[in-house]
């Protein structure tokens, strides 16, 4: 797996048929390991245990409605409350952070109107509000 410029962390991983999968804290499932899931996973773990946001607060892979079409978040965290406040997309390390990808996270955030946008490729972090 390629080396974020996030903290390493002792993820649980496995391989099923030649396919590496990783544990998700948040939906206690095991995924097959792709880039952005790595990405994704780094991400839930670094806001977690560096800033101290409980995992419950987490929504992976959220389906939303955006001009009739489903689309899926990567990260939504909420507050106590029950309120959207971050909306987080990620991307594999090879994909460039461009207009496209903003443009992306803008469209969901029409739908959500959360305070805060992080668009990450697990490099390259910037964030907006």
């Amino acid at each position: 797996m390629t080396e974020l410029t996030l903290p390493p962390y002792p993820f649980k991983l496995k391989t099923v048929n030649q396919q590496t999968q990783i544990f998700d804290e948040v939906r206690k499932r095991w995924y097959i390991c792709t880039p952005e899931e790595w990405v994704r996973q780094h991400v839930v773990m670094f806001l977690n245990l560096h800033f101290s946001y409980p995992l419950g607060l987490f929504a992976l892979e959220k389906s939303l409605q955006f001009k009739g079409m489903k689309r899926r978040t990567d990260i939504l965290m909420y507050n106590a409350k029950g309120e959207a406040k971050l909306l987080v997309e990620c991307k594999a390390p090879e994909i460039a952070l461009n207009q496209d990808v903003l443009d992306q996270a803008a469209r969901y955030n029409m739908t959500l109107g959360v305070p805060f946008i992080l668009i990450t490729n697990g490099l390259q972090h910037y964030c907006l509000s």
